[in-house]
């Protein structure tokens, strides 16, 4: 499996995508594909934010701006997410003794 997908391909796979749509959510800044000779070159993910997008267009009947809160509030949550998992393995290679008193910290507070 690739991936990597044309616009083409993206227009294929994310059935409620126009290319005018497409084209709009990339003016917009709401997925930032990779520039290519021919175009765009999407991955996987920039495939499922599309998905997310046409829901939150069709579905949801939100317009641009508020779409444009919501995608940004999602990746704000990733993010934090990311650093919660590296904290809590970083915090997981320290010795027994440092980990009890983290523990005991972060529920005192």
């Amino acid at each position: 499996m690739t991936d990597r997908y044309s616009e083409d391909d993206v227009i294929t796979t994310v059935t409620r995508l126009t290319r005018s749509r497409l084209v709009r959510f990339i003016e917009i800044d709401l997925v930032r594909p990779e520039p290519a000779p021919r175009g765009y070159v999407f991955r996987s993910i920039d495939i499922a934010r599309l998905e997310l997008l046409c829901d939150l267009s069709e579905d949801f009947d939100l317009d641009e701006t508020a779409m444009g809160i919501v995608v940004s509030l999602i990746d704000q949550l990733h993010a934090a997410r990311q650093d919660a998992a590296i904290m809590a393995r970083a915090i997981d290679a320290l010795p027994a003794d440092l980990q009890s008193r983290i523990s005991a910290a972060m529920k005192q507070a």
